[in-house]
């Protein structure tokens, strides 16, 4: 009943033709429902481009009995997994299909604990006659390579090409559900909320629930968004404004962390010496990964970015 009102389990789409994604993957997971067959996945990609909605949409169409383990909640405990993996795995589908596997989702893989991982790698195959495993995660890396060997790998990334297209095709979305819902709209005010969480579409939905309560949505929800002017922070850091670099951060850390930095990154390119551009990339990396685990994100923002005003030389 509560996924009736939450836009994102409304919306979700129940096919993979519905999901927005490249041509390159949504071909792949075609491919899949074809051969009417799953292989054991891991779906990586930035979180809320449409992982999870992916594994389910396939799972729903080739009719297979289907659980979801959430890695950040019971998935963090090691029983709870070999109890809960054990008994769906190990028994028969009740369901009335023709599909040969039941199937276990295992969302957010990358925030479960190493011995986790390693019971999942003896799961994958100890009930491989009976079951497929998808994983889906924000950062491979941190999946453990016996998990990876086992597994078809699908990046789920939108280059430069296709960017404009998936927009297109996200915001077309986003105004039948308005239109659906009985919400006036501004759909400049939308097409800037999409190009600022691209591609993060569960972000988009909840942002434009949140802010459709009144029943319209316009410019003046904008002063609620803080937008990330990456332009203005390279000159502060060429200048070594310090001051001016701290308050920038303070004012986009409702940004996510590991976006924002690969943004940063990104732009920095350009405007840095050849010998510094190296140095950016050792720096960005430390603190992406550090954003993942630190207590206070502004200060680990604001190390990323003194370090780069400090040991990097701007054109």
């Amino acid at each position: 009943m509560r996924d009736e009102f939450i836009w994102v389990e409304k919306y979700r789409p129940k096919k993979i033709k519905d999901c927005i994604l490249p041509e390159g993957i949504k071909k792949t997971f075609s491919e899949f429902l074809q051969q009417g067959f799953i292989p054991n996945l891991l779906l990586s990609g930035p979180p809320g481009i449409g992982k999870t909605t992916v594994a389910k949409a396939l799972c729903e169409e080739l009719g297979c009995d289907y659980y979801v383990i959430n890695g950040s909640d019971e998935g963090r405990f090691l029983d709870t997994v070999r109890n809960q993996a054990k008994n769906f795995a190990s028994t028969v589908s009740l369901m009335d299909t023709d599909s040969k596997h039941k199937v276990i989702i295992i969302d957010e893989a990358d925030n479960t604990t190493h011995d986790v991982q390693l019971l999942l790698r003896a799961n994958i195959e100890a009930f491989y006659k009976n079951c497929r495993f998808i994983f889906t995660c924000n950062y491979k890396n941190r999946i453990i390579e016996p998990l990876h060997s086992r597994c078809s790998v699908i990046e789920f990334s939108v280059i430069s090409e296709y960017k404009d297209e998936i927009m297109a095709a996200f915001f077309e979305r986003v105004l039948n559900i308005l239109d659906g819902e009985k919400v006036t709209y501004d759909k400049k005010v939308i097409a800037q909320l999409i190009k600022k969480h691209f591609p993060d579409w569960r972000r988009v939905l909840n942002e434009l629930q949140r802010h459709a309560v009144g029943g319209n949505i316009d410019s003046s929800i904008l002063v609620n968004f803080s937008q990330v002017n990456i332009d203005d922070l390279l000159k502060f850091l060429k200048q070594k404004n310090f001051e001016n670099v701290r308050k920038w951060t303070v004012n986009n850390l409702d940004q996510d962390a590991q976006v924002l930095i690969r943004r940063i990154y990104d732009s920095l390119y350009d405007s840095l010496d050849g010998q510094s551009r190296a140095q950016a990339v050792l720096v960005a990396a430390k603190y992406q990964y550090q954003s993942t685990h630190v207590a206070d994100q502004e200060i680990n923002l604001l190390a990323f970015l003194t370090e780069i005003m400090v040991e990097c030389e701007f054109k």
